[in-house]
């Protein structure tokens, strides 16, 4: 990761102002809240001028909206007199890209998905540009919901959900079977970053053994054994379930791939909350079908939205979330609060959170 002193930054008066432009949408309340949190941010927006959300942190908008050609320039005038930005314009790297390219000024841009830098590589910015601009994303807002969601595919896993599911739509009384607990398994976390680490502190709390991957190998709490990547593929022999929260790089593509599917314990559950990208889909079906994988529980895929003819739809051990386990009406208002955060540390001096690293992206 490129370090925040090659982007020139120096220790500000706690007396300069920024000045922030809101490039989606955002909720009057909410641009009030990072107002009050940090007084010393101008904070510029126009309602008139960014698309109107269709639901909760619907932060591209409505994709049917257009803008007038007048109210195109006025909003590539507003964008362009930034410091600083909460959102890619209409989330669209295109958009980072030309004002990246008209704004010198430009410091700072904080997306709002928390894996905002595959849009940032999508902007495709040169060197000096992602030298000058620290490019932050919302990782870590998420990691409850996403972590509920996990568990919530671990247990479905567990106890037969499909079985369950079939027996009652036939009206069938079967013969009493044994469910597996959580508290007897080991469960893999895969990727133990902000989601993760929520994931790790939810199945520890019912009792399961944790294991986590890592690069860097410092403790996180609720694990019980770190894995280095390298190890991964013998490591999957020894687990119950597999749970995926890595970032889409070119470093995790397909990494659960058909080497750890061939390597897994019989009957091993799969919940994905990272990204669809770092599962082989293709890999993930065979396994599925020859009952290595006994389960898998995902909100993410390879390619979205799922296509009609993906074979996932109709798998009876595949449960189908449409990439909305993150959704919550809360979400606009804690990326609203990482903001005023932010702004805070850049105005202080201090180091930034959830800092893209412009090498891998993510």
């Amino acid at each position: 990761m490129r370090p925040l002193a090659t982007k020139g930054w120096t220790k500000m008066s706690t007396h300069k102002s920024l000045r922030a432009v809101v490039a989606v949408p955002l909720r009057e309340e909410h641009c009030l809240l990072i107002e009050r949190l940090e007084p010393r941010l101008e904070l510029v927006r126009d309602v008139s001028l960014t698309r109107p959300m269709r639901g909760p942190a619907d932060w591209s908008g409505d994709p049917d909206h257009e803008r007038s050609a007048a109210q195109q320039r006025a909003f590539d005038e507003m964008v362009d007199s930034a410091d600083a930005l909460f959102g890619i314009p209409d989330v669209d790297p295109a958009a980072l890209a030309r004002t990246v390219a008209a704004n010198p000024g430009l410091r700072w841009v904080m997306t709002t998905a928390a894996g905002g830098g595959g849009q940032v590589k999508a902007a495709g910015l040169d060197d000096a540009a992602l030298e000058r601009i620290v490019f932050t994303t919302s990782a870590g807002v998420h990691g409850g919901p996403l972590a509920e969601f996990a568990v919530f595919g671990v247990l479905a896993g567990a106890k037969g959900l499909p079985r369950l599911r079939q027996d009652q739509d036939a009206g069938v009384w079967p013969e009493r079977w044994e469910m597996r607990q959580i508290d007897e398994m080991t469960v893999l976390v895969v990727g133990l970053g902000g989601i993760g680490a929520e994931c790790a502190r939810r199945f520890h709390a019912l009792g399961a053994e944790v294991w986590g991957t890592t690069r860097s190998g410092a403790p996180v709490d609720g694990v019980d054994r770190l894995i280095p990547l390298d190890e991964l593929v013998s490591a999957v022999a020894d687990v119950d379930a597999i749970v995926v929260t890595l970032p889409g790089t070119e470093q995790t593509h397909h990494l659960i791939g058909a080497d750890i599917f061939a390597a897994v314990k019989p009957g091993v559950i799969v919940a994905n909350v990272g990204r669809g990208t770092v599962i082989d889909e293709e890999a993930l079906l065979a396994a599925l079908d020859d009952g290595r994988v006994g389960f898998a529980a995902l909100d993410v895929f390879e390619v979205e939205p799922l296509p009609s003819a993906s074979p996932l739809w109709r798998h009876p051990h595949v449960l189908v979330s449409p990439h909305t386990a993150a959704l919550s009406s809360k979400e606009e208002e804690r990326i609203a609060r990482r903001f005023a955060e932010n702004a805070t540390r850049l105005l202080d001096g201090e180091p930034l959170r959830a800092v893209v690293d412009t090498v891998e992206f993510y």
